[in-house]
């Protein structure tokens, strides 16, 4: 086998392996070294949000280089260049200007003694920008064309291995039965979650999307809860919505993942139940629920009654908390009336 094909083996596998983003960049570019020749390497992750890039990893280049390129102005002369666009890799000859009318290369790179680079955008296998990586040179030769085909080539692979979503995506794995699920963003947007697909009751407004985000604003890792299907006294059953916080290696901008599976064992609550569980843990009083719910209190401390018995609870405040930790409640911001009414439909 060829040195290259070696290294480029040494590579995919590289980006498969366990561990944080960040330890995955920093292999990635130690192995890349020995495909593609370079003085220093930066190694950014592209902001979900679309305000520029976060820093990954980097080679050989100092602090007050990393943040610069890691800046706003730096940001506007990727986009100038084409290079956040699928494209081949670029380099400073290849521009129809001198470098130097960038800013980057006038107020960063070319005082730091950087003269030749190569830049190429990275995209996720749907076409999502997931980063990008510069790999520089102090010298004035511009790269060959082997080297160019060779970054084309292994670009993709240090794509897959910096992806924010293999993160959420391995975190979704962790609901079995999972039949959809979104992504949610800190600008209040969802995206899709590869691998995942989508379900009416996860798009765009959806009320079951305003209470996952609900939990995460409230600081939880981990929460899910039930959701009525086809209106009042849920007369298509619930689905379970469970939300999980990103991980700490995912940028700020992605917030949560949101995933529906069937619902089992409700122990047997009725659908009024759930509700008045919902309420329970929101910490409303036997009068609160009652008027939400529009009943008589005595209904309410019925069916507070048949709850403790069917969780085993001595207390209401016992129920409450069972209820939570198992998901066994349908939330108070469910919409009790023709919003509340949508279908659940995988597509």
């Amino acid at each position: 086998m060829r040195s290259d094909q070696a290294g480029e083996l040494l590579l995919a596998e590289a980006a498969a392996s366990a561990g944080s983003t960040a330890e995955r960049g920093r292999s990635l570019l130690e192995i890349l070294h020995r495909l593609v020749p370079f003085d220093g390497a930066w190694l950014a992750l592209a902001d979900p949000l679309g305000s520029g890039y976060h820093s990954l990893a980097s080679v050989d280049l100092d602090g007050p280089v990393v943040d610069f390129l890691s800046g706003p102005l730096n940001a506007r002369d990727i986009a100038t260049t084409g290079t956040d666009q699928p494209r081949p890799p670029l380099s400073p000859s290849d521009l129809p200007y001198p470098a130097a009318e960038l800013q980057t290369w006038a107020e960063c790179l070319h005082p730091a003694g950087i003269h030749e680079g190569l830049a190429v955008g990275l995209f996720g296998s749907e076409g999502r920008h997931v980063g990008f990586l510069a790999l520089l040179s102090g010298t004035s030769e511009p790269p060959s064309p082997e080297v160019r085909r060779r970054l084309a080539r292994v670009a993709p692979v240090i794509a897959d291995g910096i992806d924010p979503m293999r993160s959420l995506a391995t975190a979704a794995r962790l609901v079995r039965g999972a039949t959809a699920g979104v992504v949610l963003r800190a600008d209040g947007g969802r995206q899709g979650l590869p691998g995942m697909p989508s379900d009416a009751l996860l798009g765009v407004g959806s009320p079951v999307l305003a209470a996952a985000r609900e939990r995460v604003d409230d600081g939880h890792v981990y929460s899910s809860f039930l959701w009525p299907l086809g209106g009042t006294q849920a007369p298509d059953g619930h689905v379970r919505v469970t939300v999980l916080a990103a991980p700490d290696d995912v940028p700020r901008g992605l917030t949560a993942v949101t995933l529906l599976s069937p619902a089992h064992d409700l122990h047997g609550l009725t659908p009024r139940e759930l509700e008045v569980l919902g309420l329970l843990v929101e910490g409303c009083s036997n009068q609160e629920i009652a008027r939400t719910l529009v009943v008589a209190p005595r209904t309410v401390a019925a069916h507070l009654e048949h709850v403790l018995v069917k969780l085993q609870a001595p207390t209401r405040t016992l129920a409450a908390v069972r209820a939570e930790r198992d998901g066994l409640y349908v939330p108070c911001s469910w919409p009790r009336g023709p919003a509340g009414t949508a279908s659940h439909r995988s597509g």
